[in-house]
């Protein structure tokens, strides 16, 4: 009876025990294993951010007072993916923090990344079980060395004059074959690692075929038409990568540097982007939306009306998973309404004091209006406030304007202490509810900055981009 008892009680026991092994497993293959051990310091607070969206944005892991070595759990559904490690450390004790930085990749392999804050340059790293980083510092290394000799080739074929001689044929000829020699090696180390979330980053390196005989326009529409052909649009994992989002603004670069003037930049711009989006669309969704929602960001802060008019096709397709698509269609509404002729609305802000005033219209002794909406965070922004600044302190300039800025800032606090430390000759308000607020959505502000000028019966008469344009407008007419 004892023994049968035992029995009973040893075969629980067994169960218990595998349920617990086997959820420790399920533990396990939920996460990876990351270590970082430290070195030449005396403490560190270590942070660990995910690249999302184009950024190092929200960390995923934060520990302070790191002395020797701290290991955490980092979730199957970042995986793969590329990681900053930042390090914000004291040599002694009494040092202040100091940043460092390094960029790594991690897969479904645990790692430990031996490092000194102090030297974080790829041979300086130790790296423990690892093949990622391994794989992608040894192409990189070994990629500078191949890729400089068609760099060489490409200067002489670019600049030399005249084309098509003898010499100028041998150059284009050795070019060539060492572009095909030198794409083939990226084929091989791609196959060699294509396990290997790194593999795809490879891509990116490849030097296209160029037609050294075409005008500089030809040129340009040649490189545009063919700067994706390799690239895979269905890989959903290339938006993990930094690589890509600097691969396409290395392709807008190319456009841009064609352009001369604000109407030619609008028009390449936009011509990038409807190349751009036509290759994504034809990839996965979240690709495809990825390349939509790029360009939404960029037209928005270059005003490039064309631009978003553009993308208007693209958000209107089931297939394009856009995060952005609620912002466009505002955007195109109010490209619709609050355009040369409409009525600016009427609106409700905060001054400093915190009374609320409500705008019916401008000075009755100003012939012109200048709304500008900006965001204290602003670069752009506050670049255009201190040229308005200097321009708006010429009495004649300032006896044909009334000029009102207007902020979206989220945070109430955040306008006041850039309000106080400005000191302006115009009124400047709050948007209470910042961007979101009632008074940005009935002027459509998705973007900072914004102008619009207006005449004495709220008539909006222009939309200037710049100081330039609002001088420009007053005084040319």
């Amino acid at each position: 009876m004892r023994n049968r008892n035992c029995s009973k009680n040893f075969g629980w026991l067994i169960g218990l025990l595998l349920m617990l092994c086997s959820s420790n497993l399920y533990a396990v293959q939920d996460s990876v294993k990351l270590t970082v051990r430290l070195r030449g310091v005396y403490d560190s607070k270590i942070t660990i951010t995910p690249y999302r969206n184009g950024l190092y944005k929200e960390p995923l892991k934060e520990f302070a007072g790191v002395q020797t070595e701290v290991t955490m759990a980092i979730p199957k559904a970042y995986l793969p993916g590329q990681f900053l490690l930042r390090m914000d450390y004291r040599k002694q004790a009494a040092d202040q923090p100091y940043p460092s930085e390094f960029i790594f990749f991690l897969n479904e392999d645990d790692l430990t990344i031996g490092i000194n804050p102090l030297h974080t340059q790829p041979d300086s790293v130790r790296l423990k079980n690892d093949q990622e980083n391994t794989a992608y510092f040894k192409f990189m290394q070994e990629n500078v060395g191949r890729r400089q000799q068609l760099i060489i080739l490409e200067q002489v074929l670019a600049e030399y004059q005249p084309k098509g001689n003898r010499f100028y044929r041998d150059v284009e000829k050795e070019f060539e074959q060492k572009r095909t020699k030198y794409n083939e090696w990226i084929d091989q180390e791609i196959v060699q690692n294509q396990d290997l979330f790194v593999s795809r980053i490879f891509t990116f390196q490849k030097a296209p075929g160029l037609d050294w005989y075409a005008s500089p326009e030809e040129h340009l529409m040649q490189q545009g038409e063919h700067y994706f052909d390799e690239i895979d649009f269905q890989d959903t994992l290339l938006l993990r990568t930094q690589a890509f989002n600097q691969y396409v603004t290395t392709y807008m670069r190319m456009f841009g540097m064609n352009a001369t003037t604000k109407p030619l930049q609008d028009s390449l711009f936009t011509l990038a982007g409807r190349i751009a989006c036509e290759k994504a669309s034809a990839g996965h969704p979240k690709v495809y939306g990825w390349m939509v929602d790029y360009f939404y960001q960029g037209f928005e802060a270059l005003a490039i009306d064309s631009g978003i008019k553009m993308l208007a096709k693209h958000i209107q397709n089931p297939n394009c998973l856009t995060s952005k698509k609620q912002e466009i269609l505002r955007r195109l509404d109010g490209m619709k309404k609050l355009v040369v002729g409409a009525k600016a609305p009427a609106f409700e802000a905060e001054m400093a004091n915190e009374m609320q005033v409500r705008f019916k219209g401008i000075s009755k002794d100003k012939d012109y209006g200048l709304l500008v909406f900006y965001d204290s965070a602003c670069l752009h922004c506050k670049e255009l406030l201190r040229d308005l600044q200097k321009w708006y302190a010429e009495p004649e300039h300032a006896a044909w304007l009334d000029v009102i800025t207007l902020s979206v800032d989220d945070v109430r606090s955040d306008w006041e202490s850039f309000h106080r430390s400005e000191d302006y000759a115009w009124t400047d308000l709050w948007a209470p509810g910042g961007i979101n607020s009632q008074l940005a959505n009935d002027y459509y502000i998705l973007s900072t900055p914004v102008m619009f000028i207006i005449d004495a019966e709220n008539n909006i008469l222009h939309l200037p981009q710049s100081i330039d344009e609002v001088n420009q407008f007053i005084f040319g007419n």
